[in-house]
């Protein structure tokens, strides 16, 4: 009889908590109730997340209720500390990011130790009871401003109010003088009572105020909030323009800033003057750089230019790393976004004094697993930089903030609300009062558009951006220069190269730079580059404002295929002209590209290199370096232009540790190179010797053959070299005199205007008879070239032409073998014969 009554009194509470449970599920996480304020909300679904799910908690202390608490909740597997002190909002603390921001004085980890405590009655009568325990602490108060605040206990409690009064004004809240001389007060609690307490996030808040104080009033006694100032002269190695020495002195006195300046006014130059501004002047010793993994040798070649502070680049496998946290002692160590998730227990270790995170909207979205470890690299400073810290909606904005300065929107819930307009059904529709924003992060924010600074800065900025390139690229990139290597020590050790190992040499040239690319111009098979989505992060910031427009060049039609495609699936309208496009279209490309708001690119090849006005575009990216300077400048002539109303920017993407890079350093494109070396045209066979001598040695340089590449005796395997003559290097940029033809890298584009056939690759498989037809048409086109200029006629007469001692001339042509000219007069011979029989 007993069993069963005990039964029915079990079934009977399980009903009651059922029915508790359903009875509190009620508040709707999408939409606001009527009869609730939003705090009133907010609060209310943190009961019931609380409620509703199995937080594991342990008391850490010796009271049953007032005490400290883990609690971890298994669905993140993440452990927070809470310290309960009564059941009021305020009253409690967590350790938890929420409990910090959301300015509600609770959480979800303290209402859930709030519900399994008031579970008992005895408990309940604890909490009416109230917190008064012995010792006096100091904490910090988590309101809609955060405030150092003393509470004392029972023990010595006069005491402790006649010192407070000292320090802290009658509400409790910390003064000026608490601030300033806050260790005396510390030091006389502590004498005062050996169990008074201070807490971590009260000491360091107060630390904080305190420094930032003592920093303003150091720039302001060294008069560096001067712009005019001659420190900044000897700051940097460069003339920094005035809006860049204001940026630099904004990060210098906020601590923490976000600098979201327009594309092309130098955040980085800023953010690296920021940094040795740090150094000099506030015992700054250690800085870290995130950044894409596109651009971290760009970073390290900036600092290089700039300044003579010591930088490394932590790469390599995870061991690697560890080894150039713990013992590389360089200033700046820069890291890419993708290893920080898998090293922060080594970035908590390195303790930087300030963070620069480059391309920050890579943490616009706070729930992605890098953004979320990004925020938990700690530290004095942060220098945050983007051109686009809000994209597509509010909560962007507010995820970077987290990082810069948590607390200065407030907590997100009102934040939305404040800013969002709402249908009924709480379809969101649009933004309100977005510049008070601004007002509320002028202090942490700096903006500046190229048309404020626009009479600071030069008509032209250009910048070389380096990239680096896959494994798989590289490899490739390698095996073409093993050959170039081999050709160049057969042609020291023989002093003559024939004509097919002339044409070898060039096109392995060009197979470096196209894979420099993407491998897809080599193959149409693989997809390895990173090219392309940097050309993608640099539109997808500078058409953010929505005024600007962009070109985009590369030599490779393959090239521009790419983009096209990356184009196309965001989105953005573009023109695109190759080759393949009849002059009859180009009239209308043009039109879209500067009469339609929308069409925001002009992809193009070099076959649009010369006679296109687009001096709608300010930005101009180079997706490869040609290598006549003159069609560069062709290039940049297309937007830098009369009628150009905009400060102009070139970005040229440089693959680092390539045959590009050793063109920036060796050919410096300079003017004499293109009427020097190769000025005949890249793939000419026609070079005069002592221009092929010149030639050579700069192909020598830039190669820097190993010493151990062997010579071998026979040529490259003729399936190999028949492989690299379809890619139709013939039909590639053919210079003359400064002027450019430019066919793309696709012959058959005069069939099929650059698209694709069925099987989804570009038709690129020809007969051997068309091979020879093109081969003999590209010959003759470029005899005609040739024979049209008169002064390379004359080079090409000097060059196949040789006097004896007598005075005489004679034809000098290099051949491969006797039986090339036998060959050769027997073709000749029955060309003629065959004339003789139809006449």
């Amino acid at each position: 009889m007993q069993t069963k009554t005990a039964s029915k009194q079990n079934q009977k509470k399980t009903k009651k908590k059922k029915a508790n449970k359903e009875n509190r599920e009620t508040v709707s996480y999408h939409r606001k109730p009527e009869d609730l304020s939003h705090s009133e909300w907010q609060t209310a679904l943190r009961k019931q997340f609380a409620v509703n799910n199995p937080f594991k908690i342990k008391n850490l202390d010796g009271h049953e209720v007032f005490s400290d608490f883990s609690v971890f909740n298994p669905a993140t597997k993440n452990t927070y500390k809470v310290a309960i002190r009564g059941m009021e909002p305020g009253a409690n603390f967590c350790s938890c990011y929420d409990f910090k921001t959301n300015q509600l004085g609770t959480c979800k980890h303290i209402e859930a130790v709030l519900f399994q405590l008031t579970a008992t009655r005895r408990n309940r009568e604890i909490f009416q009871m109230g917190f008064n325990p012995h010792y006096t602490s100091v904490y910090l108060f988590y309101g809609e401003e955060r405030v150092v605040k003393i509470r004392v206990g029972s023990e010595e409690s006069n005491a402790f109010k006649k010192l407070a009064k000292e320090y802290f004004d009658k509400n409790d809240c910390i003064t000026q003088k608490g601030v300033e001389h806050f260790e005396t007060f510390l030091e006389k609690a502590h004498q005062l009572h050996p169990d008074f307490r201070c807490y971590n996030d009260a000491f360091e808040f107060v630390l904080n105020m305190r420094e930032q104080f003592n920093r303003h009033e150091y720039i302001a006694k060294r008069a560096l909030d001067n712009i005019d100032n001659k420190y900044f002269d000897t700051l940097m190695k460069a003339k920094l323009f005035p809006y860049q020495k204001q940026g630099i002195l904004f990060a210098a006195k906020a601590g923490r800033c976000l600098i979201a300046d327009d594309m092309g006014l130098g955040k980085t130059i800023q953010a690296i003057g920021a940094a040795m501004l740090y150094k000099n002047e506030f015992n700054v010793q250690q800085v870290l750089i995130v950044c894409p993994t596109s651009l971290k040798y760009q970073w390290k070649s900036e600092i290089e230019k700039f300044t003579d502070a010591t930088v490394a680049v932590i790469e390599g496998g995870q061991a690697k790393r560890m080894e150039q946290y713990k013992n590389d002692e360089s200033f700046f160590k820069i890291i890419t976004y993708n290893v920080v998730p898998n090293d922060m227990p080594y970035l908590r270790e390195l303790e930087p004094d300030l963070v620069i995170l480059d391309e920050a909207q890579r943490i616009k979205n706070w729930n992605a697993k890098i953004s979320m470890q990004v925020k938990k690299i700690a530290s004095r400073f942060a220098i945050v930089l983007t051109g686009t810290p809000l994209e597509n909606k509010l909560e962007e904005l507010y995820s970077i903030m987290q990082f810069v300065a948590p607390f200065h929107l407030g907590p997100l819930y009102e934040f939305l609300n404040s800013h969002q307009i709402k249908e009924a059904n709480g379809k969101l529709i649009g933004y309100k009062d977005l510049n008070k924003i601004g007002e509320r992060l002028r202090d942490v924010m700096l903006r500046r558009h190229k048309k404020e600074v626009l009479k600071q800065l030069p008509a032209r900025m250009d910048k070389n951006l380096f990239v680096p390139m896959t494994l798989e690229q590289m490899d490739m990139h390698e095996g073409y220069k093993q050959e170039v290597a081999r050709l160049i020590l057969k042609w020291q050790r023989l002093g003559f190269l024939d004509e097919k190992d002339r044409q070898r040499l060039l096109i392995n040239l060009n197979l470096m730079r196209m894979v420099c690319d993407s491998s897809y111009i080599v193959d149409q098979e693989t997809r390895y580059d990173t090219k392309i989505n940097e050309v993608m992060n640099i539109l997808d910031e500078a058409l953010a404002s929505g005024d600007d427009k962009a070109v985009v060049f590369s030599q490779w039609e393959r090239m521009t295929r790419l983009i096209a495609a990356e184009l196309t699936e965001r989105g953005i309208e573009f023109s695109y002209l190759h080759g393949g496009v009849e002059s009859s279209r180009r009239k209308d490309l043009l039109h879209n590209f500067a009469n339609r708001d929308s069409c925001k690119v002009f992809l193009s090849t070099d076959a649009g290199g010369v006679g296109l006005n687009l001096q709608s575009a300010s930005l101009l990216i180079n997706c490869d370096i040609p290598w006549n300077p003159a069609v560069l400048e062709q290039r940049i002539a297309r937007i830098y232009r009369m009628g150009q109303k905009k400060q102009v920017n070139i970005i040229n993407l440089v693959s680092k540790d390539t045959i590009e890079e050793k063109m920036l350093g060796l050919l410096a494109f300079k003017s004499g190179m293109a009427a020097g070396v190769l000025d005949a045209g890249e793939s000419s066979v026609f070079l005069g010797e002592s221009k092929f001598k010149q030639l050579m040695k700069t192909v020598g340089e830039m190669i820097e053959e190993p010493a151990t590449v062997e010579t071998p005796t026979e040529s490259t395997p003729a399936d190999e070299f028949e492989k690299v003559q379809q890619l139709e290097l013939f039909e590639n940029t053919v210079e003359t005199n400064g002027s450019s033809y430019s066919g793309d890298d696709d012959v058959s584009n005069n069939n099929n205007n650059g698209h694709e056939n069925g099987n989804g690759s570009a038709t690129t498989q020809t007969s051997n008879a068309n091979d020879v037809i093109q081969l003999g048409a590209a010959f003759f086109g470029k005899i005609a070239a040739t024979l049209a200029d008169p002064v390379a006629t004359k080079q090409l007469v000097q060059s196949i032409t040789e006097k004896d001692a007598s005075g005489k001339s004679y034809l000098k042509i290099p051949v491969e073998s006797e039986n090339v000219v036998a060959n050769m007069l027997q073709l000749i011979g029955g060309f003629f014969a065959g004339n003789a029989k139809m006449n």
